[in-house]
């Protein structure tokens, strides 16, 4: 963890000093050098706590989905976390309030999400109760729901680069950023397949019923869903 935080500091320092210097210079080839750079930011930004992940990885879980889909949605859920602060830092809407740390948050969007992720949890539990229901869209709503919460680290590229008159790094670093998020992700969502698979193997080979393992997966995703979505309005 002290790891992470340190390397949270740094990423955001050399940000700042990327940002700055083409505001300053106006260089299109050295922003671009750089890129490959946004790219570690948002893969190592995308490892501390938040993003997604968990609810990724229960939704994986539960629902039994192949790679493809789990990455997929792991797509989704990049695309959305970033996509949502980098409108809300463009309309400048007064629901983003700024840390003096450069952290960004949105209240009423991440209430919203997590609520929206209890009823998702709500729905397994009652599936899980009265069997299974394949609905294809799913992953998608999930994944869209999870990244409301928008990205903090985009929304600090975004005021960041809109205070130095320079919104369009600020959205070109925003891309890079969510192609490592995505990488980050997809890597969680391949890694809980993979476990899913191994334990689910696991049973068969010791006479267990797949049906009932599914079944408890799908309801142990919807207890995790409601917990996530819950523990904010107990604080």
């Amino acid at each position: 963890m002290d790891f992470l935080v340190a390397a949270q500091r740094w990423i955001y320092g050399s940000l700042s000093g990327e940002l700055s210097a083409f505001a300053a210079t106006r260089d299109w080839l050295s922003l671009a050098a750089v890129l490959p750079l946004g790219i570690v930011f948002g893969a190592v930004h995308a490892l501390t706590p938040g993003h997604g992940k968990t609810v990724l990885a229960a939704y994986v879980v539960g629902a039994r989905v192949a790679v493809l889909r789990a990455l997929a949605v792991a797509g989704v859920l990049a695309v959305t976390h970033v996509g949502t602060a980098v409108v809300l830092a463009l309309a400048a809407v007064p629901l983003v309030t700024m840390t003096l740390g450069g952290a960004g948050r949105a209240p009423i969007l991440e209430t919203v999400s997590r609520g929206l992720l209890a009823a998702i949890g709500l729905w397994f539990l009652i599936r899980a109760f009265r069997g299974r229901v394949h609905e294809h869209r799913e992953g998608v709503m999930v994944g869209v729901i999870a990244g409301l919460v928008p990205c903090p680290l985009t929304l600090f590229a975004m005021f960041f680069a809109i205070s130095r008159g320079v919104p369009e790094a600020g959205l070109i670093f925003a891309a890079a950023m969510m192609g490592g998020i995505a990488l980050t992700l997809g890597a969680v969502a391949l890694l809980t397949v993979l476990a899913r698979e191994w334990g689910v193997g696991f049973v068969q080979r010791h006479g267990g019923s797949i049906e009932k393992v599914a079944r408890v997966l799908e309801g142990a995703t919807g207890i995790a869903l409601i917990w996530i979505g819950l523990r904010s309005f107990w604080r």
